[in-house]
């Protein structure tokens, strides 16, 4: 089992969110995040006035995987996420040593 943890646009879950169901991701998690990239944030404007914002708002995405579905997923999630703009996100893959479902206490897949 594998771990994807994808950092997008709040502006791009939705899309993200429709496109992994179709997809069959068997289930995920959705939280709204702050961070900077590469660019250390963006300079905007507020009634004429110019100020920097370090940090971005940004929505990570977190789904529990079959080894097999990572690379399926993946691809997905880059398809719907792109903007073709800085900024659209990184995905980070971690192996998972272990699932446990806490009202059962079933290990492994299954709880997954």
């Amino acid at each position: 089992m594998k771990k994807i943890e994808a950092i997008i646009r709040p502006a791009k879950v939705g899309d993200v969110y429709a496109a992994l169901g179709n997809a069959g991701c068997p289930g995920l998690t959705i939280s709204e995040i702050e961070g900077q990239g590469k660019q250390k944030g963006i300079e905007q404007e507020f009634r004429g006035k110019k100020y920097r914002t370090s940090l971005m708002t940004k929505a990570k995405i977190e789904i529990i995987a079959n080894d097999e579905d990572v690379d399926r997923l993946v691809d997905v999630i880059c398809e719907a996420a792109l903007t073709g703009k800085a900024g659209d996100g990184k995905i980070f893959i971690y192996p998972v040593e272990d699932v446990v479902r806490v009202r059962t206490k079933e290990h492994g897949r299954v709880a997954a």
